[in-house]
Order: C-alpha cells, then sequence, then structure tokens
C-alpha cells in the first residue's frame, strides 16, 4: 500500500517558465478559450494601437481579418523600441513579445494613461498563437521577428522593404502584428465580423479624432473589394449616445455633453433622456467596458440626482403634483430621475484599480468626486440654458415618480405571499422534489400542450415546469408598474423566488433566495417561438439582468427533424444534419428518408421531449450571455420598440439568413 501512495516532495512543485503559463491556463489571462477570448486576442494587440493614440502618436488602426482567419493590426504610432533592453539583454521588441508584465505602460512617461495596465496583452496573444510575425518601422528601417507558440525563431533583425508584410513607407513609423490563433487551444478560431465591428465602433466613439478601419478579407464583392467598414468619431461620446438611443424618441433636443480633464483626470460624459421607461448607463475606464460600474458610476449618479433634485424642488413643479411631504421635503425616489436616460460615462484614469481580475468594477475612490463635480458643473448649466428641456425632463420625473408608487406597490404584491396559497408559488407551476438551487431547473414553456408534455417526462428531482399561457407582455414598451401587474410577469418572478430590495438599493434584484440555478427557455421552433423567446429575454435583460450576467439564463434548442430509414431513427437539430444523415444512410437519395418536421413541442411526446430537448445528458442547450451591453441595449429598443423603419432595416439585412417554413 505505502508504494503505491504518489511521492510528494520538493520535485513535485512545478514552475513553469514563461509564457508557458499562458498556454497551460489560457482562461487567466483572456477570460475563456471559446469565441468570446478568440475575439479579446484582437482587442489586446488594437488596445496597444490605442495607447499609442492616447500618448498622442497613433491617429490611424488599421484591422484585418484574412483569408485563413489570421489577423493583422498595424498603427501609425511611434513603433515598440527594438533597442536593447538593460536589463534582458535582448532587443526591446522581443522583451515585450515574450515577457509578461513587460511593456512601457508602467513608466509615467511613456504613457500617462493605458488600457492594458498589467504588460501581458500582447506576450499573451504570442503565447497563444501558432505562429505570429511583428514589423516594426523605426529610425528609416524595418525591423521584424517572428514566432511559434510565443517563441522567437530568430533574433530581432532588419529586413528589406520588399520582403514586409506591411505597408510600410519610407519614413514612416508604426507597428504591424500578424498573428494565428492556435486551433490546439480555441475550440473556436473562425472571426465573427459582427463582433469585431461592436468592438472597433464603440473604441472609435470612445477615443475621438482615432481612424479605425475594419476589413474582412473573408468576403469579397463582385468587384473584387473587400468588406470594409471605417470608424471615426468627431465628437466622441455625444455621437455615441446618440447611435445607442437612435431608436428612442428623444425628450430633450440636445445631448448633455462634457469633456473635461480639470482635474487632472480626463471625464467625458454623455447623456439624453428619451420617453421610454429604463435606464441605460453605460461606464468605461480606459475603454475597458465596466459592467459593474464602479465610483465613477457613483458618481455620476449622485450629481445627477442632487443636480435634477435641486432644480425640481425649486421649479415647485413638485409641490403641484403632490410630491412632498409635511415638511416640504421630496418623495421622489431618486432612481425617478434616472428614468428614461442613456448615459455613457468615460474616464481615463492613470493608475487604476480595479476590483476583482476581470476588470468590470472601479475602485478608485477620488474618482467619483471628479466625475460628481463635472457632472454637476456640466448638468446646471445644461438645465439654466434649456429651460423647455428641463421642463420637460422635470415632468418626465414626476411623470415616473407617480409610476414608481404604483411599482412598487405591484412590487410588493409579487412578493406577497398567502398563508392559504401553499408558499405563494404560481398555481401553474410543477415544483420539483430538489430544495438545491445549483441542481435545481426551470423550464419556462410557451403553452398549456406542451407544459402538459413537459410535466409528465421531465426528471421529477430537479426539473420544475412554468407553463406561459401566449406571449407575454413586451417590457420594452411598458412603464414599470405595468411589468409588475401583468400575471405571468409576476409567476416568473415569484416561481424563481426573486425578491427587491437590498442593504445598499431599495429596487436592485436580491437574488438571495433564487430557486433554480438553470432558467431555461423551451419555445416551439417557428416565428411564434423566437417572438416569445425573444420577449422572455428582454425580460430578464430589463429587469433581472444579474440572472444573464451570472450564467443563469438558457434557451432549450429542439430538434427541427425526426429522419428514419426503416427501424434506425435519428433526430436533427438543422438542415446540415439532415443532409448529413440523407448522405450517410440512403446515400444521397431523400425519396429513401421518412422525415417528421417538428412545428410546435406539442407535436413531440413526453418521451420524445425528455430525450431531445429535457434530459442533460443529451440535451443541446444555448447561454444567453451579454457581450457588449452598448450593443445589447441598442439592439433590443431596436428590435422590441416602436420605431419600424431601424426594424425593417435589420430584418432586410439579416433576411438572407432566414430558412421560413412554407
Amino acid at each position: 500500500m505505502e508504494e503505491q501512495k504518489e511521492k510528494y516532495d520538493g520535485s513535485s512543485i512545478q514552475v513553469l517558465e514563461g509564457l508557458e503559463a499562458v498556454r497551460k491556463r489560457p482562461a487567466m489571462y483572456i477570460g475563456d478559450i471559446s469565441q468570446k477570448g478568440l475575439h479579446h486576442l484582437v482587442y489586446e494587440v488594437v488596445d496597444n494601437s490605442i495607447d499609442e493614440a492616447l500618448a498622442g502618436f497613433c491617429t490611424e488602426i488599421a484591422v484585418s481579418v484574412n483569408v485563413d482567419n489570421s489577423i493583422t493590426v498595424q498603427d501609425n504610432g511611434r513603433g515598440i523600441p527594438v533597442d536593447m533592453h538593460p536589463k534582458e539583454h535582448k532587443s526591446a521588441l522581443e522583451v515585450v513579445m515574450t515577457v509578461l508584465h513587460a511593456g512601457g505602460k508602467f513608466n509615467k512617461d511613456s504613457y500617462k494613461v493605458s488600457g492594458g495596465l498589467h504588460g501581458v496583452g500582447v506576450s499573451c496573444v504570442n503565447a497563444l498563437s501558432s505562429k505570429m510575425h511583428v514589423e516594426v518601422y523605426r529610425g528609416g528601417a524595418i525591423h521584424s521577428q517572428d514566432y511559434a507558440q510565443g517563441k522567437p525563431l530568430a533574433p530581432v533583425h532588419t529586413i528589406d522593404e520588399s520582403e514586409a508584410v506591411g505597408n510600410w513607407e519610407q519614413g514612416k513609423t508604426g507597428t504591424f502584428v500578424q498573428f494565428w490563433p492556435d486551433a490546439t487551444i480555441f475550440t473556436e478560431t473562425v472571426y465573427q465580423w459582427d463582433i469585431l465591428a461592436n468592438r472597433m465602433r464603440e473604441l472609435a466613439y470612445l477615443n475621438a479624432g482615432i481612424r479605425i478601419v475594419l476589413k474582412d478579407k473573408r468576403a469579397v464583392d463582385a468587384e473584387g473589394n473587400y468588406k470594409k467598414e471605417v470608424f471615426y468619431s468627431e465628437k466622441g461620446l455625444e455621437e455615441f449616445v446618440r447611435y445607442i438611443d437612435g431608436t428612442r424618441t428623444p425628450l430633450i433636443s440636445e445631448v448633455i455633453h462634457l469633456n473635461t480633464d480639470k482635474f487632472g483626470t480626463p471625464v467625458e460624459v454623455a447623456m439624453l433622456y428619451n420617453t421610454d421607461f429604463n435606464e441605460n448607463v453605460h461606464s468605461y475606464v480606459n475603454n475597458i467596458n465596466t459592467i459593474e460600474g464602479g465610483t465613477h458610476v457613483a458618481g455620476f449618479r449622485a450629481a445627477l440626482t442632487r443636480v435634477m433634485k435641486k432644480y425640481a424642488e425649486e421649479s415647485k413643479m413638485l409641490e403641484k403634483a403632490k410630491l412632498k411631504d409635511k415638511e416640504g421635503n421630496s418623495t421622489i425616489d431618486a432612481n425617478a430621475f434616472r428614468e428614461g436616460l442613456t448615459a455613457i460615462i468615460s474616464v481615463k484614469v492613470a493608475e487604476p484599480q480595479f476590483e476583482g481580475q476581470t476588470k468590470t468594477k472601479l475602485g478608485n475612490s477620488e474618482v467619483a468626486g471628479m466625475v460628481s463635480s463635472a457632472v454637476s458643473e456640466a448638468l446646471t448649466n445644461y438645465l439654466e440654458e434649456h429651460p423647455e428641456d428641463a421642463k420637460k425632463i422635470v415632468e418626465k420625473v414626476i411623470l415616473a415618480a407617480q409610476a414608481r408608487i404604483a411599482a412598487r406597490n405591484a412590487r410588493q404584491s409579487v412578493l406577497r405571499k398567502s398563508p392559504l396559497g401553499g408558499g405563494g408559488l404560481p398555481g401553474k407551476l410543477a415544483d420539483c422534489e430538489s430544495k438545491d438551487p445549483a441542481e435545481c431547473e426551470l423550464f419556462l414553456v410557451e403553452g398549456d400542450s406542451a407544459g402538459g408534455t413537459a410535466k409528465t417526462g421531465r426528471d421529477r428531482k430537479i426539473q420544475a415546469i412554468l407553463p406561459l399561457r401566449g406571449k407575454i407582455l413586451n417590457v420594452e414598451k411598458a412603464m414599470e408598474h405595468k411589468v409588475f401587474e401583468s400575471e405571468e410577469v409576476r409567476n416568473i418572478f415569484t416561481a424563481l423566488g426573486i425578491t427587491f430590495g437590498t442593504e445598499e438599493d431599495p429596487k436592485a434584484l436580491n437574488l438571495s433566495k433564487l430557486r433554480y440555478h438553470k432558467v431555461i427557455i423551451m419555445a416551439d421552433a417557428d416565428v411564434d417561438g423566437a417572438h416569445i423567446a425573444t420577449l422572455i429575454m428582454t425580460l430578464f435583460f430589463r429587469h433581472m439582468k444579474e440572472i444573464i450576467e451570472q450564467g443563469h439564463l438558457f434557451i432549450a434548442m429542439a430538434p427541427l427533424y425526426l429522419c428514419s430509414k426503416g427501424s434506425y431513427k435519428e433526430y436533427c437539430w438543422n438542415d446540415q444534419q439532415r443532409l448529413e444523415f440523407i448522405m450517410k444512410h440512403c446515400n444521397g437519395d431523400e425519396k429513401l428518408v421518412k422525415t417528421q418536421r417538428y412545428k410546435g413541442l406539442g407535436e413531440m411526446s413526453d418521451e420524445q421531449l425528455w430525450e431531445t430537448t429535457m434530459d442533460p445528458a443529451r440535451r443541446l442547450l444555448k447561454q444567453v450571455t451579454i457581450e457588449n451591453a452598448a450593443e445589447a441595449d441598442r439592439t433590443i429598443a431596436m428590435l422590441m420598440g416602436d420605431d419600424v423603419a431601424p426594424r425593417r432595416e435589420f430584418i432586410e439585412k439579416n433576411a438572407t439568413y432566414a430558412k421560413i417554413d412554407a
């Protein structure tokens, strides 16, 4: 027995050298190894060029997706230094590309502000690429180095103009990087145009005056031109907020825009009020989207509430609306001032302190005061100079405050438990036996018939079923109290065990009693089913975003076909799988295959529904995530809002991908 025990001594302790650690644990450095991590590689290289632009040395960045799915990024900055590094005794270019925590971001003389603060970005990209080629245009020469899996193949050397891969002109400076993501590490190696375009657009808006050219050499038109888009913004966030709010009806005539660095930290804020009922605040620190907010958002909200409240009280409009108590104090909830607001906050901080590894929440306490002071001044001036707009905002706030009283009552009605109602759970809910949220699943099922089949076919121990009657309320168009008055919406809240109010925020979602860690939307595989799924996702995005952010929301993928040849049967989830079945079992002869097309879940037996869509061992689930909050916000507002023209444009643009059943 003793001999079988593993030996555990000093020799068991493994030290990963250089970039080996990145290849062993890539997710630690770039988040994941699927589509998100793949695109992150591009952002890391582009961020270096953006940092050059922020330092005042770069005006143009060219990004290309090549035919072989490699990426090229070229800028007209100073070029990475190529001289000998005093400590490492090799070219500074090689140090930057192959050594973790190496870069110019630690030296305030080189970069005042920077997104990539830890100096791990481009070396990680190198480590996770099967090969990489770098050209530096500096001092009238072209310096080059090639790498394989992060290791240099030869020392940095100068090359002739004819050998250069990038677009070099005599006397020009800059950096050219080409990399091939390593297919042995990434599960996904095909770049998506839309994902890259959204991020490049975002960067152009966040950094006014920088021209970003995105090309896709995989897509060529009839004239032989590559797919191409140029992103350039002259007014920065002012244009960004109009872009996000493009499908909403504006309440005020002008964007409230401020851009200052009088506090030593560049602060830029753009805000616009619209006729909708949601608050949409998007925040950035050094171009990084801080989805969890932080001190810059807290400073903005404090200033907005303070200034707006003071103006509303002085206008005497609150008294008329009976929103003051006996002592003459305002009874308006601070959140009412932010209803129908779309705002973008961007700060450039020299030494940002993020809470956690993911850089999603800013922790610098001094930034709150800077943003608050800047916003107070700009907003006060705007209200004084635009009295008509100010009046519209206050009227909207009063309406919001009155609606909030109704909403509070409605929310409370969601939480009320009847002593005779079996713990207050919805009557239609078929609950599961387990009380462990980590293993429990809730299926939101379209229609009673499918709900009945799902109830009999499920695993009763861990799977709960909540049938929904028809299409739920479109929450994008509804005031908050109407949302909570809707029976179907209330049933979803109650079934999930969600309450409202935390120690920090009385309106915040409280997930401490969440009853299921998997919430699965199960709808028919037709147009109506897609619409119902979209309505449910809109509800979660607008009122339960934390459920999505914590990875609890999924969509069940029901099969489209049951293909059979004799006694052999196989489920197919798409047309490609069906064609493969025909080729494999019938030598391509479609007549020999019996195909059953499932229009809805109700057409399946309980056994079929279980083995195709509900069985954890065999089913296919799509997790709902938010890759880009600003873009998601814009898309939902456009698809679910009142404005028809942009929705029609979206449908026409994407109609080529639709397969409509006759």
